[in-house]
This record gives C-alpha cells, sequence and structure tokens, in this order.
C-alpha cells in the first residue's frame, strides 16, 4: 500500500507541464490575467485619449470660427454645443456618483496625494464667483430676449447646473481609484476634462475680444476695437436691439470681471479630472501621505512684505486701469506705463532675491527626494514647466523687438527690463518650486525627557543601603531635549524651515499680484505700441493672445505649487 502510494505521488498532477529537461512547472495563471488586464488597460486609454482629441479639435474650430466677423458661425452656434457638452458631461458626473455610492467595493483605494483640502477649496471658490457670473449673465441676458436668440439664457443655466454637479463631484470623489468599470470610467473623466477645456478656450477666447484693441488703421473698417468688438459678436447692445430693463450696463460690467474666475476654475477642474483617469485601477494607500498642517507660526517678514507688495501693486494696478480706460494724452499715458512697468520690475527683483535665497537654502538642506510615483505631483510639474512657455514666448518676442528698434527712450529701456526679468525670474522660480515638491516633508522632533534612573547610576550602592536623605540632597541628573545632543541639530532644522517658509509665502504672495493685474484687463502689450509698430499688430496679437492665457495660468498654478512647498516645509 506505501509503495503504491508513492508510485502515485511520483506520477505527474493534470496541471503541471514537463519542462525542457523532463521537469515539470505549475503554469502561472496570474499571467494571463494580467496580460488580459493590461490590455484592457492599454484599450481604455486610447479610447479615452480618442475621444478627448476629437471634443477638443471640434470645440477648437467652432471656438475660432465664432471669434471672426467674416466666418458663418455665430455665438450660438457655438452655445448650442457648449450646452450638448455641458448636459452629456453632468449627466455622467450624476450617474458617477449615483453608482459609486450605490456599488460596493467600487473604490477600495484612495490616493492621499489627490485633491488636497486647498486645491478643492480654490475650486469651490472658483465655481462660487462662476455662478454669480452665469448669474449676471442670465440676468443681463434676459433684457434681450424680445430681439435674440433664447439659447444666450440657457446657456448660463445650462453652465449654472454643469458647475454645481462637476465641483460636488470632485470635492466628494478626487481622491478615487477607480475599481469597477474602468474603461467606461476613463472615457468619462476625458469627456470631464474636454468639456472643460472647451469652456476654457471659449472664456479665453472671449477674454481676448475683451482685451485687445483694433487699431484705427485704413485697413480697418469697421473701426471696432477691444469692448465693442466682442459686445458685437455677442450680438447684444446694439441700437436694432436694445435692453428691456435697465440694470443691463451693470450686469455686463460686473460679470466681464468674473470671467478669471471662470477661465481658473476650468483649468483647475482639468487637471483634477486628469488625475482621476490617472488614477483608475490604480492600488494607492491613502495612508502613505503625511498629513501636512497649515501653519505659519514665527513667520512674519515673508506674508508683511507680501501683503504690502500686494496692496501696493493692487493701488498702481487701479490707477493704470483708470487712466488707460479714460481719454489721456500721450504724455500722461507714458507716465502711467512708466509706473506699471516700474512696479512690475520691482516686484520681480524682490521675488529674485528671494528665489535664490531660497534655492542656496536647498543646498544645505538635507532632505531626502521622493521615490513615490506620483501622478499629482507629475502633472504639478508638467503644467508649471509648460504654462510658463507662453510667457517666455511674449517675454522673448518683446526682448528681441526693444533690441532691434534699440533703447532710444525710457520706456522701451523698462521695457526691455521687464522682459529679461520675467525670463529669470520664471527660471528661477519653476527651479525652486519643482526641487521643493520633490522633497520629503520635515518631520517633527519630539520633545523628549529622559530621567536618569538613580540604581543605575549608583551600582556600588545596595538598594537597601539608600536613604532618603542621598535621594532628596543629591537628586540625579535629568536630561531633556535642550541638552541632549542632538539638539543643536533641531534648532538648525527649525531655522532652515523657517527661512523657507518665510520665501515661499512672499513668493505666493508676489505671484497673486502679477496674477491679478493680467486677469483683470491690465494690457501693456497693447497699450505700448512699440511692438505692434515692429510686428504689426496681427502677428503681435496673435503672439499675446496665445500666451498670455498661459502666462496667467502660470501664475495662478504656482500660487498652488508655492502653497504645496509651504506644506512640505
Amino acid at each position: 500500500m506505501t509503495a503504491k502510494n508513492e508510485k502515485v505521488e511520483d506520477l505527474p498532477s493534470k496541471t503541471e507541464v514537463p519542462g525542457p529537461a523532463g521537469s515539470t512547472h505549475q503554469p502561472d495563471l496570474n499571467i494571463s490575467n494580467g496580460i488580459t488586464s493590461k490590455q484592457d488597460q492599454n484599450w481604455g486609454w486610447m479610447l479615452s485619449g480618442v475621444i478627448c482629441l476629437n471634443v477638443l479639435m471640434l470645440g477648437s474650430a467652432l471656438v475660432s470660427g465664432s471669434a471672426h466677423n467674416y466666418v458663418e458661425i455665430t455665438t450660438t452656434d457655438l452655445q448650442v454645443f457648449l450646452i450638448i457638452l455641458l448636459l452629456l458631461t453632468s449627466i455622467w458626473v450624476i450617474c458617477y456618483v449615483v453608482y459609486i455610492a450605490r456599488k460596493d467595493n467600487a473604490v477600495v483605494y484612495k490616493d492621499g496625494h489627490a485633491g488636497p483640502i486647498w486645491l478643492r477649496g480654490g475650486l469651490v471658490l472658483f465655481g462660487l464667483f462662476t455662478i454669480i457670473m452665469d448669474i449676471f449673465k442670465i440676468a443681463s441676458y434676459v433684457g434681450y430676449l424680445h430681439c435674440d436668440s433664447a439659447v444666450k439664457v440657457v446657456f448660463p443655466v445650462v453652465q449654472l447646473v454643469f458647475i454645481l454637479a462637476q465641483t460636488y463631484f470632485l470635492w466628494s470623489h478626487a481622491k478615487d481609484c477607480v475599481q469597477v468599470q474602468k474603461n467606461l470610467t476613463r472615457c468619462g473623466l476625458m469627456f470631464t476634462l474636454s468639456a472643460n477645456l472647451v469652456v476654457w478656450m471659449t472664456a479665453v477666447t472671449e477674454e481676448s475680444l475683451h482685451q485687445t484693441s483694433t487699431p484705427n488703421y485704413e485697413g480697418n473698417t469697421t473701426k471696432l476695437s477691444g469692448r465693442s468688438l466682442y459686445n458685437s459678436r455677442a450680438s447684444y447692445g446694439q441700437d436694432q436691439c436694445n435692453c428691456s430693463h435697465t440694470s443691463c450696463g451693470i450686469f455686463k460690467d460686473a460679470y466681464y470681471y468674473l470671467y478669471p474666475f471662470n477661465i481658473e476654475y476650468s483649468l483647475f477642474a482639468s487637471a483634477m479630472a486628469y488625475v482621476m483617469w490617472k488614477n483608475v485601477g490604480r492600488v494607492s494607500d491613502l495612508h502613505t501621505h503625511h498629513k501636512l498642517k497649515f501653519r505659519l507660526k514665527h513667520v512674519l517678514l515673508g506674508p508683511a512684505v507680501g501683503i504690502l507688495l500686494v496692496v501696493a501693486g493692487l493701488a498702481t494696478f487701479v490707477v493704470y486701469e483708470t487712466e488707460m480706460r479714460s481719454n489721456i494724452n500721450d504724455h500722461k499715458k507714458a507716465i502711467v506705463l512708466m509706473m506699471h512697468f516700474i512696479m512690475n520690475i520691482v516686484i520681480l527683483l524682490l521675488m529674485i532675491v528671494a528665489t535664490v535665497i531660497g534655492c542656496a537654502m536647498y543646498k544645505v538642506d538635507h532632505r531626502e527626494h521622493v521615490s513615490e510615483k506620483n501622478p499629482t505631483r507629475n502633472l504639478d510639474v508638467g503644467l508649471l514647466v509648460g504654462s510658463s512657455l507662453g510667457q517666455f514666448i511674449i517675454s522673448y518676442f518683446s526682448i528681441v523687438a526693444m533690441v532691434a528698434i534699440g533703447v532710444n527712450n525710457y520706456l522701451n529701456g523698462l521695457n526691455l527690463t521687464w522682459g529679461i526679468l520675467k525670463v529669470v525670474q520664471i527660471a528661477l522660480q519653476n527651479y525652486f518650486i519643482i526641487e521643493g515638491l520633490h522633497r520629503e516633508p520635515f518631520h517633527e522632533v519630539v520633545p523628549v525627557t529622559v530621567i536618569a534612573n538613580p540604581y543605575i547610576l549608583h551600582p556600588e550602592k545596595d538598594l537597601s543601603s539608600l536613604e532618603a536623605s542621598d535621594m532628596d540632597t543629591n537628586p540625579s541628573p535629568v536630561l531633556t531635549a535642550h541638552n541632549l545632543p542632538g539638539h543643536t541639530s533641531e534648532t538648525k532644522l527649525m531655522w532652515k524651515r523657517r527661512v523657507l517658509k518665510e520665501i515661499c509665502a512672499f513668493l505666493l504672495l508676489g505671484n497673486v499680484i502679477l496674477w491679478i493685474m493680467p486677469a483683470f484687463g491690465a494690457r501693456p502689450q497693447f497699450d505700448y505700441d512699440a511692438e505692434i509698430k515692429f510686428y504689426k499688430f496681427n502677428m503681435w496679437s496673435a503672439i499675446v493672445n496665445i500666451g498670455l492665457p498661459f502666462a496667467i495660468f502660470y501664475r495662478m498654478h504656482s500660487v498652488a505649487s508655492l502653497f504645496e512647498v509651504l506644506l512640505i516645509s
């Protein structure tokens, strides 16, 4: 019986396959499953990418066509497309939220780095201002219903619903690593991303039409410029279509200043949707992320100087906008431009000095670099570098024009200095932010109190021979965190942290004022006509209108990234 069993055990089982040398091995069933899963993942990525590209290309064609008078695509046609796009996105977002809530184990893993509270808070803030903008648009367009298309009222209503649904979706599910219906989720997220980018392109185009002034040369038969050109394309405020109530002008002026928030909201939502798309099917542990707390203890100089810079910048910006919108002579216009150039140059110089100090601090900071793969961090770096190209393009074209023309007056010299400083400041700031994002967070050093054991310190004494008088009159030495050998390194650590926090706070506020000025209407690129005369209007306006939206986004994205570096510090 034993021999028989031994023979049976020697026989190969059905699941064993002979090897090349007569050996047998167990086939790994997980290999085929892994290959199938990888193929499904690649197919989902490809399909979702194709959907995104097609929506973006169609949206780009419609947005570009509606921006010109000689193309038979009206603003109403574009808004019909946007209504369909936003409705489909809203339906998908609502279905996702409902399905995830009802499906067990749909989201087993969370990405701790994705959707931090400050990013979601910024999204909610920008979304709130966008909703206010839509309400003002509805109030304004209602006055033209008797003589204009009702689509212009329907679009802000649909966009308002879309903002509410998407904001809740991103607030609640930004960290999700979906494990079910992965391909459908990828396609839905890419569709959401493309919808936000089309809305962004539309808002940027409208803002460009607001700000771009067409000069009065002989070939300009329309004689329209800036805001008048946009009003004509928007088909309201014309003589043949008068508003039915007296508040139309107030609402138009109000929502005109809220466009920057709509632009930033669309970009924030696009970035968060992309991170969710990258996290579909990803296995991530939420607890591996360090919980960073926002504290500005003992940090005073950076925020104080930064606030003074913001106040001074706002004051000069208000004066600049007020004077430029009024009919002023060339001499006064030159003085206002000089004030604006000098203010920007001072801001950039201070930021350059602070950034150099921060980069020097990294040389004495021996924190380890983060080795973990992080889609959020990779996206932050990519957006930072990519969006900075917009400002680089404008600055280099301006530098070339000023050098070619020659510094024959003080405005040319200030403009040239401004362009060079922008290039230097952005390059240094990119290095500072990227290096800071890839450093491990500072670890708190908890003060430790070590009480010496008297029985260890006096080994020659017997336990019974220790008298109370000895314990009272000769207390054992107590070692605290202040007299431990490592206290010196802790003090150095706190000093490094404070300097980095001061620099981050100052640079953050500096980027805020550099975002506010161009986002809310400052256009020295057109108010000072040196580049227009050198490149001619059509070429220079194309350079500015392409590069400036990315330059404005760069400043806001720098604010978000610097806040992250501040938390890590």
